[in-house]
């Protein structure tokens, strides 16, 4: 059990690092040289400066690539800042491994590799300056299973990145992330008062509310999140959505989805992928507002699949 919970830890935080310049200028925390900060940020979650965290994230002409297969081709879109945006596409068309790019996850496959620009905030996270550990710090990710670390309790498992971050945080403000995050999450009434009881304990929609907090404990720039309710009830699908819809006023959020009705509820903005055939690579169709999306789509293959007549 411990083996795994390391390499859940591992996936979460570990990436190899790129080859650093050592001419090269610091140009954002991100950046491989600049150090992380001694002490993760303590300010209360929802102030004033928690709103000035989220990030716009552009993609220009984004290929990506497992060893000689083409996975994605051709993206380029702006993921807008404090607000949501769904993608949508049937299976195979791209969309959850341009999600993993964002923060460059997918880079954990053997033989990924990409072309065209990622930026962050004019920030191009695939300049071989910047550490991909610092960009997966600042870039939170919410799977699509509840995946809480099994031998941690609930307290454990928030304040994991903060651990890992930070060898100098006192106990006294680690109480205070972790109370914040688990409000931040809707779940703190829920938990208080069995903090020290195991994460995997709780309901599958408190689990999943549990790697929201442990995600945005340490206040990301960008939250992703790969089909998060697609393991979860009818209410448990609610609340995690209502929460999406909260956490927007402070970051910006990318959401996987393959429910039409979850990228309606839950969407400012929706981008359809597809492919035109099995083997192609997926492509972008068209990015646009949710309700433009859903109720006047510029290309008829987007009216097709969000009326369920394909995909």
């Amino acid at each position: 059990m411990e083996e795994e919970e390391r390499d859940e830890m591992t996936e979460s935080t570990a990436i190899p690092k790129s080859d650093a310049t050592e001419d090269a200028t610091p140009r954002s925390p991100l950046d491989l040289h600049e150090p992380a900060p001694a002490e993760p940020e303590t300010k209360g979650w929802g102030s004033a400066k928690a709103d000035t965290n989220a990030k716009s994230v552009v993609a220009d002409n984004v290929d990506l690539f497992y060893g000689d297969f083409k996975a994605v081709e051709g993206i380029s879109l702006t993921i807008r800042p404090n607000r949501v945006t769904a993608l949508i596409g049937s299976s195979g068309c791209g969309k959850t491994t341009f999600l993993r790019s964002i923060n460059r996850m997918h880079e954990l496959t053997a033989g990924a590799r990409v072309s065209g620009s990622i930026t962050v905030d004019d920030l191009d996270i695939y300049d071989p300056r910047v550490d991909p550990v610092q960009v997966r710090r600042m870039i939170g990710m919410v799977f699509q299973q509840p995946n809480p670390f099994p031998t941690m309790s609930i307290y454990e498992n928030v304040a994991a990145g903060l651990t890992l971050n930070s060898s100098k945080i006192s106990k006294s403000e680690k109480d205070d992330v972790v109370e914040r995050s688990l409000r931040g999450a809707h779940l703190w009434e829920e938990v208080k008062d069995r903090l020290d009881k195991p994460g995997s304990g709780l309901s599958g929609g408190q689990q999943q509310r549990l790697c929201i907090a442990r995600a945005i404990s340490v206040e990301p720039e960008v939250l992703l999140m790969d089909e998060p309710c697609s393991a979860l009830d009818p209410v448990a699908t609610l609340a995690v959505e209502d929460l999406i819809m909260e956490l927007k006023e402070h970051y910006t959020i990318a959401i996987v989805t393959h429910n039409m009705q979850q990228a309606s509820r839950a969407s400012d903005y929706t981008a359809f992928f597809n492919l035109e055939r099995s083997g192609d690579p997926g492509r972008l169709v068209e990015i646009d507002e949710t309700k433009k999306i859903f109720s006047n789509p510029s290309v008829k293959a987007t009216e097709d699949y969000v009326s369920g007549r394909f995909g």
